[in-house]
This record gives C-alpha cells, structure tokens and sequence, in this order.
C-alpha cells in the first residue's frame, strides 16, 4: 500500500510539472536559457579539467601516494583514510560536486569503507574560491573584501563539520593501525597501483574524459531543471508561501523578513538566490550571513547532483544532508565573528584584502571568472562536438 502511495506522488508531482511547463512557456524558456548559460560559460569549463586530471591521479597511483603521506594527518582529524586529504584538496578547488564524485570514484575502487565514504562526502563538497569571489563576491555585490570573508567563513565552518563528522558511527572499529610518514612506502604503493591497471595510457585519457563528460552532462541536467522549478515556484506563488514560513523564523533570530524569499530561492539554487540577497536594502553583515547559509546547503539543485552520483554507490546521503544543516549553523556564526576582524577593520583602514590573503590572488581569480564567462560556452560546445565525433568513430 505504501509503494502504491509513493507511486501516485511521484505521478501526481511529474503531471503538475508538465502542466507548469505547458502552462508558462516563455518563463520555463528563459529559467532554463538562464541554467544553460550559467553550466556551459562557467561550471563545464571550470570543472572539467578537475575531472579529468582526478581520474588521471587515480589511475596512475598518485592518489594512493597522497593516502599515504596524508594517514597520520586525516585519521585522526577526521577519521577517514590518508586518500580523504585528495578529496578534500579537489572538492574545494573544484567546488561541488566534486567531493561526492571522487569519493564515489575511491568508494568503487575500494580505498574507502562505507562508512568512511559517508564521512568524507559529508565535507568535501564545498564551493570553490572561484565561484565565492569571483562570482557572487564581485558579479553581484562588486565587493572583493567580501569574497574574503565568504571565503573563510565557508572553508572553516566546513572543516568544522568534517571534525565533527568524525565521530559519525564512532564505536565502528575499523581494523587499521595509524602509520609513521614515509614517502618510500608511498612510493611503493604508488607502484603497486599503477602495475594493477590493465589499460592502456590510450584507453585510460579516452576514459577520463568520457567518464568526466557524462558526470558534467548530468550537473548540467540538474541545473537547469532546478532553475526551471525555482521559477514555476515563484509564478504559481509556492515559493512566496514557503517565504512567510521562513519570514517568521528570520524574525524570531532579529533577521529581516525581506530576506525569506532569496533564502528560499537560494535553497534551491544557489546563484540565484545569492543574486537575490545582493539586491536587497539590508545591511552587509545581514547579507554575509544569508549568503553562508546558502554556500553551505549548497542548494537542492547541488544536493540532487550529489545523491545521483552516490546512488551508483552504497553511500547514503542522509549524512550529507545533515552535515548541510551543521555547515549552515557553522557558518552563520562564524561569519559574525569574523566580519568586524577580516570585514569591516579592512573596509575602514581601506585595506584591499586580508593579512594573510594578497589581494593580487583575488584579482587574478576576477580575471580567471571573467575568461570563462567570455570563452567557457566556445569551450563547452567544442568539446561537446569533439566527444560527439569520437563516440561515433568509437561505435562505428
């Protein structure tokens, strides 16, 4: 009887779908022109070059050399592997979702447990500095000093969550004993790895690169229907009705009210709703704190990436989603903390970045966002055609 119910569910949300996209045709067009452009200039070519490279470190053994010099340090930070060190390094350079793929990948390969597994994806899936600055920072707030204070605030709320995720199933013992550094026996699994793979160095770069294109090909899938329910939502005046449920919770934490439609928005996609709490009249301190929310949900649109990708796993991702409430509450109170420090004493001493962070790195990242936006689409479409002829020679 329940599977009956589910199924009715399932049937009665995919027709009212359908009828909204019949129904409002000029605004699903532009929803999904607005998803298309935001994958194919930035998230296809920014990611891509990540996914490929990663397949290439794992399939060539770097990835067992960095497990095993990173053990002494993961282990007892946050109770996964020496090969966690890689995923994290990747997943905040590349940004989401990246954590959930090469954890798949090393998941599959058998480098990690399921539980492991279920820890490791709970905080690697992070945004990148590319999108934080470059992006939101200064796309929709033009604020550089912002972007500094995003950055910081999203990459130690998470690390935070990652500590405590480690005592995730704790009382699970795993039977490992903490290893000494040693870059001789890195090496030697390094080897070791290498000599298992059958492939060719051909068949291998043919791989990454297919593996990497379909993995894109579905992130882009799901931006753009999440960027098409987002805009049904606000038409049929859903999103508007969740807004005043989340209104009355913003006003009980002194937050303004004004701030529950972009939250809402952003819950489910993230640039938008960021976009959106740029054009309110709040305080920039109020800003800063619903956009970290939102950076550390990651937005529904990321989430359903994320459980399409561990669902060719035994991964379960109700540990990531609770771990995206933890980042949420990590990050809304680090960023009070550190906005009068990092924020509000550079802005009045009119310093262009933080002590420690140059701004000359900010600018090159502006510089960086800025290319893609101009070339990314060119990329995207040529790699498109060149994987599409090579598939066709391959099946001919």
């Amino acid at each position: 009887m329940k599977q009956k119910l589910y199924s009715i569910l399932y049937a009665t949300i995919s027709v009212i779908i359908a009828t909204m996209v019949i129904y409002f045709p000029r605004e699903v067009l532009s929803a999904s022109q607005r998803g298309l452009e935001v994958w194919a200039s930035v998230v296809f070519p920014s990611l891509l070059p990540f996914f490929i490279v990663a397949e290439l470190l794992i399939a060539f053994g770097v990835v067992h050399f960095i497990g095993v010099l990173c053990e002494p340090i993961m282990r007892p930070l946050f109770n996964v592997p020496g090969v966690g060190g890689f995923v994290w390094t990747m997943g905040m350079a590349s940004g989401y979702p990246s954590g959930a793929k090469f954890t798949a990948r090393l998941r599959q390969e058998g480098q990690l447990t399921q539980t492991e597994a279920e820890r490791l994806v709970s905080f690697t899936n992070a945004s990148n500095p590319l999108f934080i600055i470059g992006a939101v920072s200064i796309g929709f707030f033009y604020d550089q000093q912002l972007g500094i204070l995003l950055a910081i605030t999203h990459y130690t709320s998470n690390f935070l969550v990652g500590v405590c995720m480690r005592f995730y199933k704790y009382n699970e013992r795993n039977n490992y004993i903490m290893p000494q550094f040693s870059l001789s026996k890195a090496f030697a699994k390094l080897h070791h790895a290498r000599m298992k793979e059958r492939r060719t160095l051909g068949k291998i770069l043919g791989d990454s690169v297919t593996h990497s294109i379909q993995t894109l090909l579905v992130i882009g899938g799901f931006i753009i229907l999440f960027s098409v329910l987002t805009e049904i939502m606000r038409e049929v005046h859903v999103a508007h009705f969740f807004a005043n449920g989340i209104a009355i919770g913003l006003e009980v934490m002194h937050l303004p009210k004004e701030m529950a439609l972009p939250l809402f928005t952003g819950f489910f996609e993230i640039t938008i709703g960021a976009n959106e709490v740029s054009q309110t009249d709040s305080s920039i301190l109020i800003k800063a704190i619903i956009v970290s929310i939102i950076l550390a949900f990651n937005g529904f649109s990321v989430q359903a990436q994320v459980a399409s990708i561990l669902a060719d796993t035994d991964i379960r991702f109700t540990p990531y989603f609770f771990a995206r409430f933890l980042h949420a509450i990590f990050a809304s109170i680090i960023v009070i903390l550190l906005y009068v420090p990092i924020y509000k004493h550079q802005t009045d001493s009119t310093v262009g970045s933080f002590v420690f962070l140059p701004s000359t790195v900010f600018t090159e990242m502006e510089k960086y966002y800025d290319i893609f936006e101009k070339i990314g689409f060119l990329f995207t479409l040529t790699v498109l055609i060149g994987s599409l002829i090579l598939l066709v020679k391959q099946k001919n």
